[in-house]
């Protein structure tokens, strides 16, 4: 059948095939036919109910009269212009407006308008669909802001999909790790590892986040340039209308000053400020702990007592620097030739004192002997050759942390006693 005739047949006669009748009387779309009278603006002749459910007009009271009632003082003139040029041309148009409801409110518009020409190819008419998108748009504005305040925050902000592919980045991220959200966009969050976390830690996230609980923790991550940062982040889990996990979002802080300061005063508290090592308020903390584990589970405990000889003569011919530079040198060469599960500790003056859990007497005598022959080996530029003396004692049953420290003590005077340069255990 002919557009054209078919068309003209229902507009103009009111008679209408029940197909297309229903089809336009039922569409979800609004719909509304004109005609092609320009000069009048294009009057009204059919309008199906979600049209005039749309505007809040009744279709007598639109029918008749120019569209032009539904434009008011927000509508785009510009739209209008180019809506005129494709009717007067007798083209296609498609836009979006904002027209005004018989109430006055507004609502957004999104319509297409398509030319009906008769069988001599004038155009005879205008079918109008047009859908209300005011929802979106304004779903479309709300989203718009939430993310620029998301980008304006000074919280890292992170979104990944289900798959943990990075979907956002704010500007804060960025600048914190390096990363343009082009160069990260769909790669995974682990990008950031450091490996400072094992695989326990990110085990007893996803297990978190599956439970629908929010996941919080330090992390320490590692920027673009390869340097470290730490990030005090909360992750949280979208679901979807269906209560599946869509997506994760971050949100942190970069607290690298603070835990660069309380590191700080960490060290300042627990090691001494010119070798290192622990100082003696927390080495005395750290034995105490070794001596209760030792008696909780019957392991052997030993403790060497070493001291620097003659370091008073040190001090008083090279000068408090040197004496401090032999300290700090002494000091390393018991860090390195100690196991890592050791404890070296700064006991006091040119004292120090070595605590080895799960260590019998013989490989206490090894490890001792290994100091000092290291020491002895050492030779400094000013003072020259320098020489330790050393007291061990093996921790007896029944014997209290003083008891060990003194017989410790002890030996470490026999060996000065002995003429120095030399490993002294306690009977």
């Amino acid at each position: 059948m002919d557009d054209a005739p078919f068309m003209h047949t229902v507009v103009e006669s009111g008679g209408s095939p029940p197909l297309f009748e229903a089809a336009f009387m039922q569409a979800w779309n609004a719909m509304v036919i004109t005609d092609a009278d320009l000069s009048a603006g294009c009057r009204v002749l059919l309008a199906n109910p979600a049209f005039t459910a749309m505007t809040g007009y009744t279709l007598d009271e639109l029918r008749g009269r120019s569209l032009r009632l539904l434009q008011g003082p927000a509508t785009d003139a510009s739209v209008i212009d180019a809506l005129r040029s494709c009717l007067k041309e007798g083209r296609h148009f498609e836009g979006v407006a904002t027209n005004y409801r018989k109430d006055g409110s507004e609502y957004t518009v999104r319509w297409n308008i398509s030319p009906v020409h008769d069988g001599r190819g004038t155009v005879t008419h205008f079918v109008s669909v047009q859908e209300d998108i005011s929802d979106m748009i304004r779903e479309e504005r709300t989203n718009r802001l939430l993310a620029s305040a998301l980008d304006a925050t000074s919280d890292l902000v992170m979104l990944t999909n289900a798959k943990a592919q990075i979907i956002f980045v704010n500007t804060a991220f960025e600048n914190a790790t390096g990363y343009p959200l082009s160069d990260i966009k769909h790669k995974t969050a682990a990008i950031l590892k450091s490996g400072k976390h094992d695989d326990a830690f990110y085990a007893a996230m996803y297990r978190t986040l599956s439970s629908g609980q929010d996941f919080r923790a330090t992390f320490i991550n590692r920027r673009r340039d390869g340097s470290l940062f730490h990030v005090e982040q909360t992750i949280s889990t979208i679901f979807d209308d269906d209560g599946r996990p869509a997506h994760h979002i971050g949100v942190g802080k970069d607290v690298s000053r603070r835990v660069q300061r309380e590191q700080e005063l960490l060290r300042a508290a627990t090691k001494d400020k010119l070798t290192g090592l622990y100082n003696r308020h927390h080495g005395e903390k750290t034995l105490r702990e070794a001596f209760s584990r030792a008696q909780a589970g019957g392991n052997s405990l030993c403790l060497i007592i070493a001291d620097i000889d003659h370091f008073k003569r040190i001090n008083d011919t090279f000068g408090h620097l040197a004496g401090d530079r032999v300290l700090s040198d002494v000091a390393g060469i018991l860090r390195a030739a100690a196991r890592s599960q050791d404890t070296v500790i700064r006991w006091g003056g040119e004292e120090f004192m070595i605590v080895l859990a799960d260590c019998v007497i013989g490989d206490a005598v090894l490890l001792a002997e290994r100091v000092r022959t290291r020491v002895h080996a050492h030779r400094d530029s000013e003072v020259g050759p320098l020489t330790v003396s050393l007291g061990i004692a093996q921790l007896e049953a029944g014997e209290t942390i003083d008891a060990l420290i003194a017989r410790a003590d002890a030996a470490l005077y026999d060996a000065k006693r002995a003429g120095r340069n030399a490993v002294s255990v306690s009977p």
